[in-house]
């Protein structure tokens, strides 16, 4: 007996899939096929930059650094002292820093045994202020 996909359509949005195999039919829902076949989940890093006062510092150039490749990215933090980096690998290990002035955070470390796909760190540089 060979094997059949059927996709069902709801309003515009793909619902189920149906599988017969050898007279067994199964019926999966779609988004947890689409989800092993889009391969790794992807993990966004984002934060704020502040003084040791808790001040937002706006300007600070924020790195981060592929562990794998060592190829470095920047973000500028904008007026609210934030900074944002998308679609980084989950299994990647990054560095993470922030400069303003001749003056630098902590170098902070972003696990790749660490299974969130969302992670929030602020980096604190001392300013003198």
């Amino acid at each position: 007996m060979k094997r059949s996909d059927t996709l069902f359509r709801v309003a515009g949005k793909v619902v189920l899939v149906s599988c017969s195999f050898a007279g067994v039919s199964v019926v999966t829902p779609v988004a947890s096929l689409f989800a092993q076949q889009r391969g790794p989940v992807q993990r966004v890093v984002q934060g704020r930059v502040m003084d040791k006062s808790d001040g937002l510092l706006q300007g600070a150039v924020v790195y981060l650094k592929d562990g794998h490749s060592l190829a470095v990215k920047s973000f500028i933090s904008n007026e609210q002292g934030t900074y944002r980096f998308g679609q980084l690998a989950q299994n990647t290990d990054y560095e993470i820093w922030a400069e303003r002035d001749g003056k630098k955070s902590q170098v902070k470390t972003i696990s790749s045994f660490d299974s969130k796909n969302q992670i929030y760190i602020d980096l604190r540089i001392d300013t003198g202020k």
